[in-house]
């Protein structure tokens, strides 16, 4: 039995150039990137809970911001903020 809880931390790092691809470089480019970023988040949440839950998985997912994540670890960064978060 684990003691404690442990979580996986992804970073989506071209969330404006897979919105790009896929909506064409023009809008893309009038698109904000904060909003391709949510959008992004909210489509891989949803994919996630989807393959997740198929194979017998219970957890949760969340979309933070204020948390800074890099090669020497993770920072929380003041005003750190949950936009979204899933139990499945």
């Amino acid at each position: 039995m684990l003691h404690g809880s442990s979580m996986l931390v992804l970073k989506i790092t071209n969330a404006s150039e897979v919105v790009a691809a896929k909506i064409g470089r023009f809008l893309g480019a009038l698109t904000p990137d904060a909003l391709d970023q949510k959008t992004i988040e909210d489509v891989l949440i949803k994919e996630l809970i989807k393959n997740l839950s198929a194979e017998g998985l219970k957890g949760e997912v969340a979309a933070v911001r204020g948390l800074e994540l890099h090669e020497h670890g993770l920072d929380v960064e003041e005003g750190l903020h949950v936009r979204r978060r899933e139990v499945f």
